[in-house]
């Protein structure tokens, strides 16, 4: 099976397969997202992977080669 690897904000990085959810690619990792409803709706969880801003609670890693993951900051919180 692919796998993909990721580079976390923290300067490591870890290998992962497509499809699996991003909160638990980032525990495997040893990396907190912070997260709130669980939902998608109330925005904590978001990251920002290769320049697109997703929310890690409800997306997945996509089928790419390499993924770059930046906390995503909002200017209004």
């Amino acid at each position: 099976m692919k796998t993909i690897k990721i580079n976390w904000p923290n300067k490591t990085s870890s290998n992962c397969h497509p499809g699996v959810d991003w909160l638990k690619a980032a525990y495997d990792a040893d990396i907190d997202i912070p997260t709130g409803c669980l939902g998608g709706s109330c925005g904590a969880c978001e990251i920002e992977v290769n320049g697109e801003v997703v929310r890690a609670c409800i997306a997945t890693i996509p089928d790419s080669k390499e993924l770059t993951v930046k906390f995503f900051s909002d200017p209004y919180w």
